[in-house]
C-alpha cells in the first residue's frame, strides 16, 4: 500500500477499491494474510483472538455519537476476529449492524460460541466469502 499522510491514516475510510492499495496487497487483503501481524498483539495480551475487531480512536469517537450502544463493544478486548466479522459485516458495511452483533456477543460469550466463530473464520478464509 502506498503511504499516507498521518492525518488520513487515522481518518479516512477505507473502501474495497483504494487505489493505494497494489497487487500484492490485493492478495493479501483477498487472503486475510495481512492480518497475521496481529498474532503478536495476540501473544502480547493486547488482544484476544475473538472479540469486537478494533477501530481506530477518530471513528470510536464518531461511531459512539452516531450508533446506538456502539461504545458498548468497548466492554472487552479488540479480537483478531469476530460475530460480526463472521456473519458478512467486513468492509464497507452498516456499523450499526456490527455494534449490534458485537453486543449480542459480549452479551452472549460462550467458549462454544468462540468455537464456532474460530471454525467460521476459518472457512471464510480458506474459501475467500465476501471478496
Amino acid at each position: 500500500m502506498k503511504p499516507a499522510n498521518e492525518k488520513d491514516s487515522a481518518t479516512t475510510w477505507n473502501i474495497a477499491n483504494d487505489n493505494r492499495v497494489g497487487p500484492v496487497g490485493k492478495f493479501l487483503r483477498r487472503t486475510s494474510l495481512d492480518e497475521l501481524p496481529q498474532l503478536w498483539n495476540i501473544l502480547r495480551g493486547d488482544m484476544t483472538l475473538v472479540g469486537p475487531r478494533p477501530e481506530r480512536p477518530h471513528f470510536v469517537d464518531q461511531f459512539s455519537q452516531e450508533f446506538h450502544r456502539y461504545a458498548h463493544r468497548h466492554r472487552v478486548q479488540s479480537g483478531l476476529t469476530g460475530f460480526a466479522q463472521v456473519s458478512g459485516l467486513r468492509g464497507n458495511t452498516s456499523i450499526a449492524d456490527r455494534a449490534r452483533f458485537d453486543n449480542y456477543y459480549i452479551e452472549h460469550w460462550s467458549l462454544w460460541l468462540d468455537l464456532k466463530i474460530i471454525v467460521r473464520t476459518f472457512t471464510e478464509v480458506l474459501f475467500a466469502r465476501g471478496r
